[in-house]
């Protein structure tokens, strides 16, 4: 049984996710502040965390500034209706996706349903499999089975999330990516109208590789339709097996 955390301060609504979300399958924690909220998440083992941004004693963005400096555990941040500012710097910091309040609990289902399928098909692509296991382009470096990335031989951080669409940028070198491909493979779900989620984990993404050796950038904006990791003749994109 899959664990989520709900962090709100709304005791009503945590009692009717607790409700729902059981009737689902999940098991169930909640907490009604931020402090609380921190706690519990660095001292529980869970599969999802519902994040509302307003909390008392440590606002949501705080906690989860503090889960992503020792947690890759993904996070659906709840927002007030039309404060877009708050979904952007959620994604900012590290969220993998937002949902606004008053949500359909069936919705927020489906959004986890989506991260979970998503984290468990990672999971089983990265077993043992008879196919090269590292991907390089230029100077980035992907060991798929252990989550690895390397730039210029020094360990990056990724989200979960970051590592997705590196992936499949780097799978694609020097072709197009469409925003709707990215969002159905790293988000788990069809894209919507205004969906900014892919663009905000892209400049994420972005700020922690920095331009090339160059100065050139890595990842190339095609005008509201997709990206493109730029490829250099010296680089070409490849495979190539665990060395030991």
């Amino acid at each position: 049984m899959e664990r989520i955390l709900a962090i709100d301060d709304d005791v009503a609504l945590c009692e009717l996710l607790t409700e729902y979300l059981s009737s689902e399958g999940f098991h169930v924690e909640s907490a009604h502040d931020g402090e609380e909220g921190l706690e519990t998440a660095c001292g529980g083992e869970y599969d999802l965390i519902v994040l509302d941004v307003m909390l008392p004693k440590i606002n949501g963005f705080e906690v989860l500034r503090h889960l992503r400096s020792r947690s890759n555990t993904p996070v659906i941040v709840l927002t007030a209706r039309g404060e877009t500012v708050d979904r952007i710097v959620g994604l900012e910091i590290g969220a993998d996706d937002y949902l606004a309040k008053p949500f359909n609990p069936r919705e927020l289902v489906a959004r986890i349903r989506a991260i979970l399928r998503r984290i468990r098909q990672e999971r089983e692509e990265g077993q043992p499999q008879p196919i090269p296991e590292i991907l390089r382009v230029g100077d980035v470096e992907m060991h798929i089975a252990t989550r690895l990335v390397l730039l210029s031989g020094e360990p990056v951080n990724l989200t979960a999330m970051e590592f997705s669409l590196l992936e499949i940028l780097l799978r694609k070198a020097g072709r197009f990516v469409s925003r709707e491909e990215l969002i159905r493979s790293v988000l788990g779900r069809s894209p919507y109208p205004y969906d900014r989620s892919i663009d905000v984990h892209i400049s994420r993404l972005r700020k922690k590789l920095g331009h090339k050796v160059d100065g050139t950038e890595r990842i190339k904006t095609i005008r509201n339709t997709g990206y493109l990791y730029v490829l250099t003749n010296r680089a070409p994109a490849g495979f190539c097996g665990m060395q030991g």
